[in-house]
Parts: structure tokens; sequence; C-alpha cells
């Protein structure tokens, strides 16, 4: 296997960027999901799985973290820094009132809409929502969903995008994950038999895979100028329903979540080996 690409996301449910290459500790890729919105009217964490609210969040982009300086560009062309009124803006944009913050709070929690029910009646219609916490498989005090970095092959993208029939490639934006892994003569999901597993990336970094994905309605979502595509959900939810973890039952999954065992560079090029 080689890295294919590396991506990080500054601020939570925001579209991120490509990195030539990073940094990857405890925490997951320097400057990855670092920062959040916050809803001011009901505390929790803004998060475009509940699409009927914030399905917006994927019309902007945030590129920078760590180090480097936030820059969150907007649908209009404009760009707005940590020196700007970023909260007013933002505020206006998505019609509810959030706040930019760079601290998890205590018991931290995202409104999850049933994806199922999402692709039935579509991102408009109201639905059950479910309050979901965060970062269950981490003890770093970031945004992640659940474990500090997200893997996905391209086995799989190729399986779900032969499924769709559509002719066309799946791109790996609507997954979201850090590493995208470029694999040959393997079959698509083949994530499903990493878990408890070591993945050796490069001449440092150490993973080990931790659980599956489980999918959100965000693949559905337009991300940009990257169109809605339901068939992002629908096709794992057939070809791949199974446990995430086995105290879950079977939901439809692509990639995999892991642990940082050993921190170390990730360049794209990398080999990765499967322990």
């Amino acid at each position: 296997m080689i890295v294919q690409a590396i991506r990080r996301y500054p601020v939570k449910s925001m579209l991120g960027e490509v990195l030539p290459h990073a940094q990857v500790g405890p925490a997951g890729v320097e400057g990855d999901r670092r920062l959040a919105l916050r809803d001011l009217t009901t505390d929790r964490v803004v998060s475009a799985k509940h699409p009927r609210r914030w399905r917006a969040m994927l019309t902007l982009r945030a590129t920078g973290g760590g180090p480097d300086p936030l820059r969150i560009s907007l649908p209009d062309g404009r760009a707005l820094t940590t020196g700007d009124d970023v909260d007013a803006v933002l505020s206006t944009l998505l019609g509810t009132p959030v706040a930019l913050i760079a601290t998890v709070p205590p018991g931290a929690t995202l409104d999850r809409a049933r994806p199922d029910e999402v692709l039935a009646a579509g991102v408009t219609a109201p639905v059950t929502v479910d309050e979901t916490p965060l970062g269950g498989g981490s003890t770093a005090e970031t945004f992640v969903d659940f474990a500090p970095v997200h893997l996905v092959t391209t086995a799989t993208l190729d399986r779900i995008a032969e499924a769709a029939g559509t002719g066309q490639p799946v791109d790996a934006t609507r997954y979201r994950p850090n590493l995208v892994l470029r694999t040959t003569g393997v079959p698509g999901f083949v994530e499903n038999g990493w878990v408890g597993r070591d993945l050796r990336v490069g001449a440092e970094l150490v993973l080990r895979v931790v659980a599956l994905t489980p999918r959100c309605a965000v693949p559905t979502l337009a991300h940009g100028d990257l169109p809605a595509e339901p068939d992002a959900l629908r096709v794992p939810a057939r070809l791949n329903r199974v446990a995430p973890v086995p105290q879950l039952g079977p939901l439809p999954c692509v990639g995999a979540y892991a642990q940082v065992v050993r921190p170390g560079r990730v360049d794209a090029g990398d080999r990765v080996r499967l322990d």
C-alpha cells in the first residue's frame, strides 16, 4: 500500500485541505479538527451530520492549523482569519448564533440525524436526531468523532464506484479521511479485516486500527463544487452493513479509525505495511 493523499480538516465539518506531508501525534494529524463551531442555542458542537441544520458547513473551507494561520474561505470568495469577526460572519451565514471554539467542552456532543431516514426523506425533511458524544476512541482534546486518525483505501472507493454504476470515481472528500491508501489486488472494504492490527506508515509512524467507520448522511451531501450523491451511502448500506465495534449492531461502514501507537512524519508516497 502507498499513502495516496494526506488530508486535514482544521474546523470540524468544514472542507479541509490536502497536504504533501504532516506530523502525526497522539491527537492525529497536526492541526486536524482542533477547532469547531459551538451552537449557542443548544451548546452542542456543530456538525453536518445533522444536514437539515448544518449542511451549509460544507460550503466553507478551512486551511491552516497547528503553527499555520487559520483561513476560512466563504462561498462568495471572501476569506476570514482569526483576526476577523469570525463568529458574527458565520452566525449570519449559517442562520444560527455560533462561536468558533478551540477547547472541547466537557461531555461534548453533536446531533446526528439517522442516515437511513435522511436517505428516505431527503436532507431538508425533519428526521430522528440522536445526541452523540465526541471522541470515544481518543484521549486527545480534539473534535474527532471517535479516534484521532481516519483512513480509507482506494479499493473501497473503487468498489463503491463500481456498484454505483455511474462510471465516475468516488471522491474521497465525501468520506473525510486523513489518509487515503492506494491499494492493488485487494477487495473493496478490505479495512474490515484490519481491526486490532497495526499499520506501519513510512519510516516512523505506527497506527493501530481500532474500529470500522460507521457512515452518517455526510457522504451524500454536496461538498463545495462536488454535487450531492445518495449512492455514497446507499452502496455501503447495501454491500457493507457490519458492526463497527462489537457493542453496536450492523451499520453502513466505509474506512476505519486508528489510534497512534508511535508518532511520526507521513509523506504522500510513503509505503504502508499491515502487521
